[in-house]
């Protein structure tokens, strides 16, 4: 047998680098520089770092953690290896742990250092998560439902961070929020889960697809893509025209409502959608945010 090619600085750089996700890094990032900036109204040290943080080491230990020990899974799924992460090289398994950790410690001691008690509880509780959706012994990617509401918490908690380390004041509408954007990754995460059934079960996972069926999934998925939207409708205007921003999500996801688990790889077009949906609902978000700054100085 053929020896493998020693690992190269370069490669061990490109596996980190596709390991994280680079497409998903706004998604954690965005939510908590809004929320910090739209609280604080002002840009600071501890936006740009915090920012920095959730764009890049968050998700290098978010994805780079599941990556290691999803690494059976992931030598089963067809879809892995490029935006959907990487399939590690074994040898990089500890690499990966290791480099999520150092690059992830000196923002977290940053943050702690200008923080308060319930933001360091807060930071704990979203790093905590992280570690243990995808790490023994809880491995909580592995408890459907628990699943989809970890999965969710890896993408709300870094804006009830920022709304928390700036101090913000919690209303209903402010509450409302939250619990659309627990909702929308609740569904996106079960809608995700649907196209891995067959890699999943190959390899012994469990997760809510393995559990419920790929066909009762992706309904689940859309009714908390509605109910988010619902949420949505009593927040503070220009907030209630997001509610709008839950159509795309529904429009990508009703093809698959009665999909067998047999052809659940079939979800995978849905779910490429749904990375660009991403982006285009982003920018929206954006807009109604300006606007409602505008509104609001």
């Amino acid at each position: 047998m053929t020896a493998a090619p020693p690992l190269g600085a370069g490669t061990v750089l490109r596996q980190l680098f596709i390991s994280s996700r680079p497409v998903s890094w706004i998604n954690t990032a965005y939510p908590f520089a809004a929320a910090y900036l739209m609280t604080t109204r002002e840009i600071d040290a501890t936006l740009i770092v915090g920012t920095l943080f959730f764009l890049v080491p968050y998700n290098l230990a978010m994805y780079g953690i599941n990556d290691v020990f999803d690494y059976e899974s992931d030598l089963r799924n067809p879809r892995k290896g490029g935006a959907h992460g990487a399939v590690l090289d074994r040898r990089l398994h500890r690499i990966t742990l290791w480099a999520s950790g150092l690059l992830c410690l000196p923002f977290v001691v940053y943050l702690v250092v200008v923080g308060s008690p319930l933001s360091w509880l807060v930071l704990a509780l979203s790093l905590f998560f992280v570690v243990f959706y995808s790490a023994p012994p809880l491995r909580l990617k592995e408890r459907p439902f628990l699943d989809s509401l970890t999965s969710s918490i890896h993408f709300f908690s870094p804006a009830v961070y920022g709304l928390v380390l700036a101090q913000a004041t919690w209303t209903p509408p402010l509450v409302a929020i939250i619990v659309a954007f627990a909702l929308w990754g609740v569904a996106s995460h079960a809608f995700g889960a649907v196209q891995d059934v067959v890699a999943d079960r190959e390899a012994g996972i469990a997760s809510i697809a393995t559990a419920r069926g790929a066909r009762w999934t992706v309904r689940f998925a859309l009714a908390c893509y509605a109910a988010a939207g619902l949420a949505m409708l009593v927040t503070t205007w220009p907030g209630p025209l997001a509610a709008a921003l839950v159509v795309p999500y529904l429009v990508a996801v009703w093809p698959y409502r009665s999909i067998a688990d047999a052809d659940a790889a079939a979800a995978t077009r849905g779910w490429r959608r749904f990375l660009w949906i991403n982006q285009v609902s982003g920018f929206v978000v954006t807009l109604l945010l300006i606007w409602y700054a505008i509104l609001t100085a």
